[in-house]
Formats: C-alpha cells, structure tokens, sequence
C-alpha cells in the first residue's frame, strides 16, 4: 500500500504516520526526517539543501523532488510507502506521480486529517518541552504525572515554549498550508477521486487512528 499523508502543522500527522507505518509494515518517509539526514551526509545534493535550510529559505520543488525521490527509491519501499510532509505543492504531486508510475507503483490513498485552526492553535501553543532532555508536554493534554516535573529525567523547574510555537506563529504557518499544500486536496480529488479519505483530525489521537485502520483494513 502506497499513501500520502496530507493535514494542516498540528493535525497530527506525525502521531498517526508512525501508527499506520507500524500497523501496515510500511515504511515511513517523514519529508523534515529525509532532508536533515541529508543535509547532514554531506553529498552534493545534501550541500545543495544545506544552502536554503541554514538561510531559512523555501527548497525549490526541483530539489525537493530530487531528495525524496533518492528516499522512494529505497528498496523497503517495496513493501508498503507512506509520504509524511511531501508532496507540498502540485509541481511536487505531479513528479511524484510520474516517478510512482515509472515504478509500476501508484497511489493506493490520500489520506487527509482535517481539523480547525482554532484546534491548531490550542495543540501546538500548549506544548512545552523539557529544558534538560527535550520530552514533550501539553498544558491541556499532556500533563506530566508531578506539575513542574519531568517524568523522564526528573527535572523540577519550569518546561519552555519552542520560539515558533507562538499563536502568531502558528496563525501564519496554517496560512501557508492553506495557500500552498491544502489546494493539493483538490489535485489529488481531480486526478483520484476514488483515492482521497478524509478524517475529522478534531477527535482524540486514539479515534483518529480507529477511523483510518477501519477504512484502510477495507481498502
């Protein structure tokens, strides 16, 4: 089976792409994942990336393009595919589906978890993290067992906020989503019809993943 996962930053798609990866045997190519590791192997198309990461630029599709398609080439692709983060723009789309094509291998399903903004916002501006060994908290939903300490490390003291998990932050990166990667919905609805599942994201962590397995076992 060959998915791409598509949802808004906070929609949970991280959390539910290792699930379905674990409970389907597929690899699980997380497109943030794949161009830090290259970045950091030093070859020349990790050198190209390296340029417009550490200058906080956009990666042209064409490099992006390159980057994931060394990823799905990988032979553990073979037994099962789940794209986490790309494609983010119908240029992207497109390239993906040629290379799928020319490996005898299309799209099985486009997965979307929809959720609000407002839901978003309360997600991600609530995460805290520990300042000693980075686990992560929610103010709301994910509290550790003793207020102010850490379960994993046992630090006492007060858990930060990432600099980028501010609402205005947050506000402009769902702005992005819906001007850049949300039209690809309707791409994928023009060119698969039959392929697109939409989730409601709003519902707990847990019922997300019951509603895909349930729908993707039929599939």
């Amino acid at each position: 089976m060959r998915i791409v996962l598509l949802g808004a930053p906070g929609a949970g798609k991280g959390t539910q792409a290792k699930r379905l990866a674990e409970t389907f045997d597929m690899l699980h190519l997380s497109s943030g994942d794949i161009h830090r590791a290259e970045k950091a192997s030093g070859s020349t198309l990790g050198k190209t990336l390296a340029r417009y990461m550490d200058a906080g630029q956009l990666v042209p599709d064409d490099v992006v393009v390159d980057v994931m398609a060394k990823a799905i080439s990988d032979p553990k692709a073979s037994r099962g595919l789940l794209l986490d983060g790309f494609p983010r723009t119908e240029p992207q789309a497109q390239a993906l589906d040629a290379q799928l094509a020319e490996l005898g291998a299309p799209l099985d399903k486009v997965a979307v978890i929809d959720v609000s903004a407002e839901a978003v916002v309360e997600r991600i501006c609530g995460r805290r993290s520990c300042p000693k060994c980075g686990a992560i908290y929610h103010l709301k939903f994910l509290k550790p067992a003793v207020e102010g300490v850490c379960d994993k490390c046992g630090y006492k003291g007060q858990f930060v906020q990432r600099a980028d998990d501010t609402e205005a932050v947050v506000r402009q990166r769902l702005e992005a989503y819906r001007a850049q990667t949300a039209p690809l919905i309707d791409y994928y609805k023009k060119t698969s019809p039959d392929k697109v599942m939409v989730f409601d994201g709003n519902k707990a962590p847990d019922d997300v993943t019951r509603d895909m397995v349930a729908v993707l076992n039929k599939a």
